[in-house]
């Protein structure tokens, strides 16, 4: 037997997790009461008897400022975006009635020297247009940049039924839009799970058909040690692909810390 939990909640997704077998799915973030119910509507648990209870565990240490680079830190943060990138997914396959592959989110605690060499990595020949737009609430701060590739403009504007030309002003109102989706419905997602609220700003646009390296070094002042979370958003059968980049301020990391310390506990 095989329930799927994830972070994926495109309906398709459900769709093709129960063609290949799964006998259930179980979106994050999920709960105790949710996996307990469900496994014992399949008869793989059952509850044991009350007994005395057992001791209180002791509380997780708060992890220090700069702890957020270590294993479990980044992996909570992992989960966090994981979910929240699944959150954004599922409005943008329900407006463009589309599938949208999904990777694992990189999640690293980078310079800005370090944050502009690994995406020259993956920058090939493609040039980009981009926008940012800052959040902030409860101690953190940061700047959500959206990086999208100029090649898949012709297909965002077929799937939002737009008809003429797709030229350069046409080509940042829809920018605009695929951002107002992903950014909007990450950053919402990603504050929700920390128990908090983001207020965002307005969105800027930080050029249009330029190489990301160029992007990183014009706005390296904006940014110096970052967490930094890398999404990657495909659309399946069309050639449309964007990165959206999560850059959390230095002076945010103890209050993040101290939040993702409650959910490690």
């Amino acid at each position: 037997m095989v329930i799927v939990v994830s972070g994926d909640i495109q309906p398709e997704a459900h769709e093709r997790v129960k063609a290949l077998g799964a006998i259930d799915f179980i979106k994050k973030p999920t709960s105790t009461e949710a996996l307990t119910e469900l496994l014992e509507k399949f008869g793989l648990y059952r509850a044991p008897e009350p007994s005395a209870a057992p001791a209180t565990p002791a509380r997780a240490p708060i992890i220090k400022k700069g702890e957020i680079g270590n294993i479990g830190t980044r992996d909570c943060m992992q989960e966090i975006a994981n979910v929240a990138m699944g959150q954004a997914a599922d409005l943008l396959a329900r407006l463009l009635k589309v599938f949208v592959k999904l990777p694992i989110p990189n999640v690293n605690l980078l310079e800005v020297s370090e944050l502009e060499m690994a995406l020259s990595l993956t920058e090939q020949q493609d040039t980009y247009s981009a926008v940012c737009q800052g959040f902030i609430g409860s101690g953190i701060s940061g700047e959500a940049l959206l990086n999208f590739s100029d090649s898949s403009f012709g297909d965002i504007a077929k799937l939002l039924d737009y008809k003429g030309e797709v030229d350069r002003m046409v080509e940042l109102e829809l920018l605009m839009e695929v951002a107002s989706i992903l950014v909007g419905a990450c950053t919402n997602g990603i504050a929700q799970q920390l128990d908090t609220t983001f207020s965002q700003g307005h969105p800027v646009v930080l050029g249009q058909h330029v190489k990301v390296s160029e992007l990183i070094k014009a706005n390296a002042k904006r940014w110096k040690k970052t967490l930094a979370i890398e999404i990657t958003y495909e659309i399946e059968n069309y050639n449309i692909s964007c990165d959206l980049l999560l850059l959390f301020t230095e002076d945010s990391l103890d209050n993040l810390n101290k939040r993702l310390s409650y959910l490690m506990d």
